[in-house]
This record gives C-alpha cells, structure tokens and sequence, in this order.
C-alpha cells in the first residue's frame, strides 16, 4: 500500500484488517438500500457510507490489482477530514484507530437498522471485536459490580515483562489487608471476561508524559507476547479455581523474596559502604594467607650493617625517635647559631641534606600483600577453616538459588492445567511503531496461514519474514522499535482463518474476485486496462529516449532479440559473443590509448598537438552497432576462406606488444585494432600463440590452437589462485579470473576463451589467421546442447556489473577524498546496491562489502554536519542548501540502508544524525521559522518507511572505458590506506 505521507500507519492497520477473511467478506458484500441512501440526511452518516464505499474499492483492488501497490488516497482523505488539524503531521495513531473502527461500526449499523433499528448486538463490527468483562471489587468498605463494553483492550507495558503479566496487573488492582483484628476487607477490584470476541486486540501503552519534560516519550521496555495465548484464566468461568491460583502464586511469591533476601546477605556481604560476595571474600582471606614473603638476597649495604643495629632499626621501625634526636639536635643548634645563620644564610645543598630522610626505600618493601610470620601448624588450620567455610556458603548459596528456581518453575506452571487451555488465541497480527514519542514509522507482520509463515507488511513492500525478527522488531529493548498493537484471533473459529490448502494469490483471492458485484469486478478490470495503457505509454517514452543513450556492456548483454529470418536461440547466442567478446577488451593498458593518440597526433600535427590532452571522440551509429554487425562480418570473412584471408595486404606495419616483442601486423579494412591488441588480455593470448609456435609448425593448426588454449588457461588458472591484496584484485584482470574464482561451470569457462582466439583482431599474420579460423570454426560446433546459453548470458551480466561496482566505488573514493562528499555518496549508494545483488550469489561475486559501507557512512556523517550547519546559519540561501541536501541526498540513503540488513554500526550513525536534528527542537535561539522548517523535516528524517525511493543516478561511467582499471584501483587503495590522497586521471 503507497505512502501519500506520514500515512504507514493506515496501511499497517488496513492490512491487519484486510487478511481476516471474515472482515473482508464484510465490507465487500456491505450495501445498503437504495431507500436508506435517499432518505440520509446526516453529514455524519454520509460520510460512514463515503468512507465504506472507499474501503469497498481499496479492499477489491487489494485483491484483484495487476499493480504492485495500491493508492489509499481517496479513503484517506475521507479519514484526514475529520480531523481539526489540517498540518501534515502524524496523527495519533490510537485516535485515528479508533476513528476508523467507529465509522465502520456506525456504517455497519446503518444496515442493521434496517431490519433491527438500533440494535447493536447485530452489528458485524461488534460481534467480530467486542467483548464484555465484569468489574468487582470494594470501594470504601463498599462492594460494587458493573459489566463494561471494551474493544481495543488497553495494557500498560512499564514494569511488566510479558503479555501474561500484563493481562494479569489489568485485571487485578489491590490487596487484601486487615481492616480490623476480626475483619479483613478487599481494598481493589478484579475484572473478568465474561465474553471474548472473535478477534482479540490488545492496545500497548507505550507512550507516557514527562512532567519534567513537558512532553510525550516512548516507552522502549521489552515486552514479550506469545504466538498462542489461552484466555482461560482472565475468564468469569475460571474465576473460583483461578482466585485460588492466584492465591497460591501470592504466597509463591513472598517466599521468593524471603529466599532472595537471604540470597543478599551472601553475595553482598559487610558491614561498609562497600560489599562483596561473602564466598570471594574468603578465597581472598585464603589466598592471602597463602602468599609467601620472597626470598631477599643481602646487598653489599647490607652487609656493612653493625650486628647492634637491628633489622626493625634499619627499615624505620625507630624513626620517630630519630627524628625526636634531630629535631632537639636542631634546636640546639638554631639556639647557638642563629646569628652566624642570618649573617651567612646555609646553602641550598645544606638545606637538603638536613632534611629527614626514608630509611627504608619502597622497592624493599614486598611486591604484594603477605603475612609476615605464620607457621605451619597456623597455615594448615587457617586453610582447613577457610576452605569448609567456603564450601558451606557455596552450597547454600546453591541451595537458595535451586529453591527459588523451582518455586519460579511451579509459578509458570500454575496455570499449565489441561482445563485452563480451552480458549486457545493464536497471534494474528503485530503492529510495530519505530521512532520516538512525536515521530516514527509503522509497519505490520502479519500471519500467513496458506503458507505458515509472517508475512512484513512495509508500505509498498511485503516481503516473508520470520518469527525471529518479528520478536527482534516487536518485542522492544534493543533498539526504538516495538510493537504497540497485538491482534489475536480465536483458534477454534475455522471461518475466521484462510483456507490453507489454496494458495492466496491463485486461489483463495481469485475465487473472492469472482463472487465479488459486478461494479466492483468492472472497478478491477478498468484499473488494471489503465495500467496497461500506462505501462504502454511508458514503454513508448522510453524507446524515445533510447537513441539518446550511450550504450554500455550491460544493456548490450542485455539486448537478445533475434535478427529477421534468424531464430531466437541464434540471436540469443550472437549476443552473448558480443559481450564476451567485450569482456576480452575491456582490461586495457593505463598507457595504451595515450600513447597510441599521442603517435597520431605527433603524425599528423606536431609536437604541441601531441603535448595537448586528446579527447576522446563522440561514438558514431557504425560503433554504436559494431558489435550487432560481428557475427555477420565474421560469416563473410569465412566466406572468403583462408587463401583470401592470407592474401598481402597494402599497409604492414611494426608493432611493440609487452611481454611478447615486436610483430608484424597488417593494417587492412578488417584488420587489427592496436587498442585491443595492446589489452592485457589480448596480450595473453599472442603470447600463448607466439609459444604454440613449434606445435603449430609440426602438427598443424588444430594443434597449435590446443597449445595456445591451453597456455592461456593455465596462465589464468595460477592468476585466479593468487591471494588478493588490499592494492590487488586479480578478477579486474580478466574475465576468466573472475569466473574461476566463483567456480563458473566449464562449459561458460572453456567458451568464453574460445571466443578470444576468435578475434577477428587475431589476423596479423598466417598462424595467427589459422588459429582463429579453426576457433571459429569449433565455436560452430558448440551446440545448445553443450551450454546453457542462458547460463552463459547470465555469468557475463554479473561480470559487467561487477566491473561496474569496481568503478563506482573506486570514483566515490576519490570523490571522498577529494571532499567532494555529495557526489561521491551517490556512487557509494549505488555500488553498494549493485554489489548487494552479487554477493547474494556467492562471497566472491562482488567488491568489499564493509569497504562501500565504511565510506558511505562517512559521507553521510559529513554530509549531515554539513547540513545541519548551513541549517543553523539562518541565512536563506545556507537554510535552503541544507534542506536540500537532507532530502535529496541523506533522508533517501537513509531510508535504502534501513530497510536492507543494517548494520550496527550504520544504525549508530543514524541515530547520531537524527540525534543531531532532534537537538534543535524547542531552542530558544532558534528563529520560529526554522522550528517550523525543522517540524516538516523531522517526521521524514524518523520515518524510515518504504515509500518509493528517488536517489539522483550518478553520471554514467562506461564499465568498458579504455583504462586499466587494475591500475586504478592499486592506486586508490593505496591512497585510502595511505596519508595523502592520489588522484588518478
């Protein structure tokens, strides 16, 4: 369901509702007489029926739409009317519920009245979710009993830790405390159900105000809920063995607190401020009686020691009366000599060495804490009494710990019995609320019974989920989502659950289309002709376009229709050697291509021409096509047969290819092209042919092209086995290596290297020429049968857009260290959504995952200091540019990193930059417009929903450009984990 703004909770509600099937019947057979439509008089009641009309339409599209999403506009218009506040902030969502649920209930009266006026019993919407309870207890010595009407049945979550729990504080309020010494008064009340509905719903309170504050905060406590919960025990029914339960579970309960007070007296023993665990208290006591002084070898100084001066005197024991004999040696002295002291004043050195000093230096004194004499006869006592004392407090430490285990285990089994398991609910649907108490995003996991599995209802995005991450999502206190609605339904009500035996989309709901009014099926069938004529418009706007764009390896692999009087698979197979052939031209040399315009120019105009940067030329329609023309270029060069080939032609010419030397090539119409010849991989293979040379003179050409095949496999096979770098990676080298490293079938393998040494680049001179004619030739021979073209096709895809990931991520790195934080964020984005698809199919499949995800949220933190700065600035321009940047640029990452696996430390990112925003609210300092500005922002900034998500394309970079990206890359990798940035051209 589409997002027309701060609208997900309708859509998390709508589709709770939508897949009860009991429900669904409802509002698509309502209808009322024509009578009754006349005769309304009522603006509210019109409304109801505007309001049921409008679901009846959204309810049919949900069912029967060719559509991927369906617009809720018209119905939520309705909804939004009623409403004083016309802003486009959230409303409360519990208020909005409950408006909605009372227009289909007045709605559904109206069709009631018309065979029971005003009887509400016979209302569909109160039969499917109300329910009764019986309110008793004791007010002021006064008893009291009335039967109360609930829907929605609120809950409190603060101090509870499950659904159970929480039930069980709502209906029970109070205690029984002595009135008198003969008398004894309940002061509370207890609540019963007396009837359930069909469906349960239970409303979480997770929302408080601060008095402090002076605002609403969110409620993130976890709170767990079961998939089925048996009402039994809340029931008036159950009330007589339940109070006796409960009873029971009192007293359980006051001696687990005797017991864990007990259990406190051992572990935090002492009398201080400070207390410890009594058991490591006496390993303590143990282990330092146990340590022994070290053994101290007499020093020289030591030595000199005068057998009267013991050794307490030589450690200090004795110095009080030391420094007694030297302070009356003092005062003696100061008596006799005060004068000489004012006339000649002592010096500095004087002054030090009458100071008293240490007899005993610290390094003497011992390392670590232990007795100074202990015999063994003490030793042994005081390790036998620590040790017996230690194991006693251990044991009953276990002891209390097993009693309260056991007292806890007999407190969840109270309510165990096979008589309290009647009512069974079983979990239908959870609603979960992420954000804080003002702002926040709702989405709904609901039930799939055709399938026994959750389905997660996100805006316009349902995808299978689990009960794991419905628990991880909804139970709270990881993180700031939590459930805040809980919708069961009864277990022994086969109506109110989906037929499991039919699949929804083919069975179930198709078979609902049918029995649906004729308006509503015409309704489905107009907006499904609709969409067809959308999509055609669409298509034609694109094929308009088409001409204007620069073609890439991609959406050539991608373009497989078949040429006139040719079949399908033979166009199919043309195009796949158009782009494996490619992929054998696009590791070019970094210098190749300047040094081969570079020699033109020099040709043709000079030095300074040659000195000026070339550009590259524009691609005309015969290069644009020249890849479609191969195969039919290829069939009239084998026409002309081999004699024809190896005719002399007018131009031959000298050329310098590394790592095989200088051969002499002829440069006709269809001869070679120097900057293929000077790739790496077509380097490869003239040197795997240069060393089939013998086999090729000796055996002929079938078995030189053997050779060569074989050299070049073996070449690239000990290439795919070399341990990556992080300045290295070796699948950039060639496609081959790609495809070894993800262990590509052979068949694909052996193929794709057929192809190389089926270039028509290959004719520089006869061996050459004869090698590529019988790889021709054999590549005739392959048949559908020998490979999955489809296979084949799809390998080659995967490689182009690895190589497309590789260049956008190497071009946002530079962008990122060149502080060009905008535009480097776009390629991160989308090299990190491209590479997502390939390592969904292997490990190897695509570039560092961790590396994009570092640089993108870096640039997003940038970015967002960025943004909040010009924000703050309060000069127009500043505020618009920052506004700007926070919607076009870091609300859409946010949003595609959300709604994908996030990690850690992307969530703490984005929880620093929202954090950031969220500052700015209610500042003083703050102009009331910007506030204003901020209100609008924040509640998309919080809302990470999955609404169509528009991110700006960064400017198309040609995975196949003439550059050695194995180069580039070593390049930038070093400069990311070096000091200085590099700059590649």
């Amino acid at each position: 369901m589409k997002n027309i703004g701060n609208t997900c909770w309708f859509s998390a509600v709508i589709q709770s509702l939508f897949q009860l099937p009991e429900f669904r019947r409802l509002v698509l057979s309502y209808s009322l007489p024509q009578s009754m439509l006349e005769n309304c008089r009522s603006r509210s009641e019109k409304r109801n029926i505007a309001f049921m009309q409008e679901l009846q339409c959204l309810f049919a599209l949900m069912l029967g739409t060719h559509r991927k999403f369906v617009d809720p506009t018209a119905s939520l218009e309705l909804l939004k009317g009623a409403f004083k506040s016309a802003d486009e902030q959230q409303q409360d969502v519990s208020e909005v519920t409950h408006k909605l649920l009372d227009w289909l209930e007045d709605a559904f009266q109206l069709s009631v009245n018309v065979n029971s006026p005003r009887d509400k019993s016979e209302n569909p919407m109160v039969q499917l979710f109300y329910g009764t309870f019986l309110t008793e207890g004791v007010h002021e010595g006064k008893t009291f009993s009335k039967i109360e009407t609930f829907g929605q049945y609120p809950l409190q979550v603060n101090g509870y830790r499950n659904l159970n729990e929480c039930l069980e504080g709502a209906m029970v309020e109070g205690e029984i405390e002595p009135l008198s010494s003969d008398q004894s008064v309940k002061y509370g009340q207890e609540r019963w159900f007396t009837k359930l509905p069909p469906v349960l719903t239970f409303e979480l309170s997770r929302f408080e105000f601060n008095q402090s504050l002076g605002q609403p905060e969110k409620i993130h406590n976890k709170l767990e809920f079961p998939q089925i919960i048996y009402m039994d025990r809340y029931l008036y029914s159950s009330k007589e063995i339940i109070q006796k339960k409960r009873e029971e579970t009192r007293k359980l309960r006051k001696q687990i607190a005797i017991l864990q007070q007990k259990l406190e007296r051992y572990m935090k023993y002492g009398s201080g401020p400070s207390r410890f665990p009594l058991p490591d208290m006496l390993q303590y006591v143990l282990e330092f009686a146990s340590t022994k002084l070290p053994l101290v070898v007499p020093s020289a100084q030591d030595s000199q020691m005068t057998p009267a001066q013991s050794p307490a005197e030589s450690c200090g024991l004795n110095e009080p009366l030391q420094q007694n004999s030297v302070l009356e040696t003092e005062s003696t002295e100061n008596t006799e000599g005060a004068a000489s002291t004012l006339i000649n004043p002592p010096s500095q050195e004087e002054l030090m060495s009458k100071l008293p000093q240490p007899s005993c230096l610290p390094a003497e004194m011992p390392e670590c804490p232990a007795p100074r004499v202990v015999t063994e006869e003490e030793m042994s006592l005081v390790r036998t009494c620590l040790q017996r004392w230690r194991s006693e407090i251990e044991q009953d430490i276990q002891d209390l710990k097993d009693c309260i285990t056991r007292i806890n285990q007999s407190i969840g089994q109270m309510y165990g019995d096979p008589v309290l398991r009647q009512v069974p609910y079983r979990l239908h649907a959870v609603l979960v609320h992420e954000g804080q108490a003002n702002a926040g995003h709702y989405w709904a996991y609901i039930y799939y019974q055709p399938r026994k599995s959750w389905l997660k209802y996100n805006d316009i995005s349902v995808t299978e989920s689990s009960w794991e991450e419905l628990e991880r999502d909804s139970y709270g206190g990881l993180r700031n989502a939590s459930a805040y609605c809980l919708m069961y339904i009864n277990d022994k009500l086969s109506h109110f659950v989906a037929d499991a035996s039919s699949d929804a989309e083919t069975g179930q709901f198709q078979k609902e289309v049918e029995l649906l009014p004729p308006e509503l099926q015409n309704y489905i069938q107009e907006d499904n002709w609709r969409l067809e004529q959308e999509v055609e418009e669409w298509e034609q706007e694109q094929s308009c376009k088409i001409p204007q764009i620069e073609p890439s390896a991609t959406s050539e692999s991608q373009d497989f229709t078949s040429e006139s009087g040719q079949d399908q698979s033979s166009g199919c197979e043309h195009s796949i050697r158009s782009l494996s052939s490619e992929h054998a031209r696009i590791a070019k040399d970094q210098t190749a291509q300047a040094i081969a315009n570079t020699a033109d120019a020099y040709e043709k105009n000079g030095v300074e021409a040659a000195l000026c940067e070339p550009k590259e030329a524009e691609p005309t329609k015969t290069q644009l096509r020249e890849t479609a023309l191969t195969v039919q270029s290829e069939q009239q060069q084998d026409a002309k047969g081999t004699e024809s080939a190896a005719q002399p032609s007018s131009q031959v010419s000298e050329v310098e290819i590394p790592r095989v030397g200088k051969i002499l090539v002829r440069s006709d119409a269809d001869g070679y092209n120097e900057e293929v010849m000077l790739s790496p991989a077509m380097q490869g293979v003239i040197l795997a042919i240069a060393k089939a040379r013998q086999t090729f003179d000796r055996d002929g050409s079938e078995a030189g092209l053997v050779k060569a095949f074989h050299e070049e496999y073996s070449r690239l096979y000990l290439l795919a086995k070399e341990t990556p770098t992080p300045h290295n990676d070796p699948r950039l080298q060639h496609v081959l290596v790609y495809f070894l490293r993800n262990n590509a079938p052979k068949q694909v393998v052996e193929r794709t290297l057929l192809e190389q040494f089926a270039d028509r680049n290959l004719s520089y001179d006869e061996r050459s020429i004869s090698i590529m004619q019988v790889a021709r030739a054999k590549l005739k021979e392959i048949g559908p049968d020998d490979v999955n073209m489809e296979e084949y096709k799809k390998w080659h895809e995967d490689y182009s857009l690895f190589r497309k990931v590789s260049v956008y991520l190497l071009t946002g790195l530079e962008l990122y260290q060149n502080r060009k934080y905008q535009e480097a964020l776009t390629y991160l984005v989308y090299a990190y959504q491209s590479n997502t698809t390939l390592l969904m199919k292997g490990p190897n499949r695509g570039v560092d995952e961790s590396l994009i995800a570092l640089y993108r949220r870096k640039c997003l933190l940038k970015l967002n200091d960025m943004a909040a700065a010009l924000f703050v600035s309060s000069a127009e321009a500043d505020v618009l540019e920052g506004i700007n940047i926070l919607n076009e640029l870091i609300i859409p990452c946010m949003h595609l990193i959300i709604n994908n696996d996030i990690s850690k430390d992307d969530l703490d990112a984005i929880e620093v930059m929202r954090n950031r925003w969220c500052s700015y609210l209610g500042q003083e300092d703050m102009d009331a417009n910007l506030q204003t500005k901020l209100g609008e922002l924040l509640p998309r900034l919080l809302d990470c929903s999955a609404e169509v998500i528009i991110l700006k394309e960064p400017p198309k970079i040609r995975p196949n450009s003439p550059y050695d990206l194995c180069s580039r890359f070593a390049a930038v990798m070093e400069s990311i984990h070096g000091a200085a940035p590099v700059t590649v051209k």
